[in-house]
């Protein structure tokens, strides 16, 4: 399908937001730590969302499937929102948003080994390439000395990638289990699950102090602007532009986060850290198909990206 202007304003409106989850991230874990920020995100999200739901008239789908949805829930939302508020206790919003960049190769090759997609020359060589581009990365950034802060950072690396992986599962599961899933129901029952599988956790881990103001507006910001708005946003942009269309997403969100993260944060990014963003990137344009032969192989799926 062929993008009309406001489908690419939206498109990059909806990356802006994606990226700024990453500083938003970094501003609210410090005094809220990882479980209760993302709990107030996907709480919020959900009052933003179940409007939304209600209007569509698709209330009695999400009760329909709602065993499904909660399995998107935890691995689309809990638990990559937690591993990448812990994460960035310690490194970069940009770094971890590059990170996050690999969820599509991931993704391919869970897609290989459970849904028997095929695999032609040019996505395993992007899978190569791709996982390279990542293994550069962490090893740059993991440090192996055994003192304090360098196993911080090498957990930080480590949560950030994991996060990733369950993306490229949630995507997968998404794909095999939930296409009869209308999707504002797919996205507000995930919230919600992920709202009642964060719960408990996040009041059991509650700051002792209050946070203040900012981190209150960098985890309303991540409920309202970065969830539930940029969830609709990303839907309308699958019914008007189509899923591969909206999945280029994925390219631009490290670009807005290293933006957002040199002009609110004072981020610099190394100049390794950016070749290999371009390396991950172009790895996963290949594992993706965007740039190279078209096949059948690898079949665009409607799941929402890691964000």
């Amino acid at each position: 399908m062929t993008m009309r202007r406001r489908d690419l304003a939206e498109l990059l409106l909806l990356a802006s937001l994606w990226g700024a989850s990453f500083l938003f991230m970094r501003m609210g874990a410090a005094q809220f730590g990882p479980l209760p920020l993302a709990w107030v995100r996907v709480t919020g999200a959900v009052l933003v969302l179940l409007p939304v739901l209600a209007l569509n008239g698709e209330t009695a789908a999400l009760k329909a499937h709602w065993r499904k949805i909660a399995l998107v829930g935890i691995t689309n939302s809990a638990l990559p929102f937690a591993l990448f508020a812990y994460a960035l206790l310690t490194i970069t919003g940009s770094l971890a948003a590059v990170f996050n960049a690999a969820t599509p190769l991931f993704g391919a090759v869970i897609a290989w080994g459970w849904l028997k997609n095929r695999l032609d020359a040019p996505r395993v060589a992007g899978l190569v390439i791709g996982f390279a581009g990542v293994f550069w990365l962490a090893w740059d950034k993991a440090s192996f000395k055994g003192d304090p802060d360098s196993v911080k950072a090498t957990l930080a690396v480590g949560a950030s990638l994991l996060a990733a992986l369950s993306y490229g599962f949630s995507a997968n599961y998404t794909k095999k289990h939930t296409g009869d899933v209308p999707p504002m129901a797919l996205a507000t029952g995930s919230q919600i699950s992920a709202a009642v599988v964060l719960a408990v956790p996040a009041l059991w881990s509650w700051p002792a102090t209050m946070p203040s103001a900012a981190p209150w507006l960098a985890a309303v910001a991540l409920a309202v602007l970065c969830t539930g708005i940029a969830y609709i946003l990303y839907f309308r942009l699958i019914a008007n532009a189509g899923a591969a269309n909206a999945l280029s997403v994925t390219f631009l969100v490290p670009v807005f986060a290293v933006i957002w993260g040199a002009l609110f944060l004072a981020e610099v990014p190394t100049h390794t850290m950016l070749a290999s963003c371009a390396v991950i990137l172009f790895g996963t344009a290949l594992t993706t198909g965007l740039i190279g032969p078209r096949t059948t192989g690898a079949k665009s799926t409607t799941a929402a990206p890691a964000k």
